[in-house]
């Protein structure tokens, strides 16, 4: 069975700053794109970055310049540089994945998700 585990969220200071990673493990013969979402208190979900398996990237526009997103295939790990942080981007942050592998005896492209981590920007 496939999994992404979650680390590096906590309690910052605004302008800190905090990195995430997300770990998949199981079965895995490939992973495709790699995303981190972020869901604040009575909002919905909302994409913040994704990364490519040929590591082109694209950002929300509130984090560009502050967030970015790499990924190490070796690992098959992406993580979430967030930099300047600000009271605004406090949520919990779930990373997702596309990844080939065989679930319930089929081999497919599925989605997967990580358990979510929490940020909180404060003072």
């Amino acid at each position: 069975q496939v999994q992404l585990v979650e680390s590096g969220g906590g309690l910052v200071q605004p302008g800190g700053s905090l990195r995430l990673s997300c770990a998949a493990s199981g079965s895995i013969f490939s992973i495709n794109a790699m995303d981190w979402y972020r869901q604040a208190p009575g909002k919905q979900r909302e994409l913040v970055a994704t990364i490519t398996s040929g590591n082109s990237t694209n950002y929300a526009d509130s984090v560009k310049g502050r967030f970015t997103i790499s990924r190490d295939n070796a690992k098959n790990t992406v993580y979430l540089q967030m930099n300047s942080l600000k009271p605004e981007d406090t949520a919990v942050y779930y990373c997702y994945a596309k990844i080939e592998s065989i679930r319930s005896g089929w081999y497919g492209a599925y989605d997967y998700w990580g358990q979510g981590t929490q940020v909180t920007v404060s003072a």
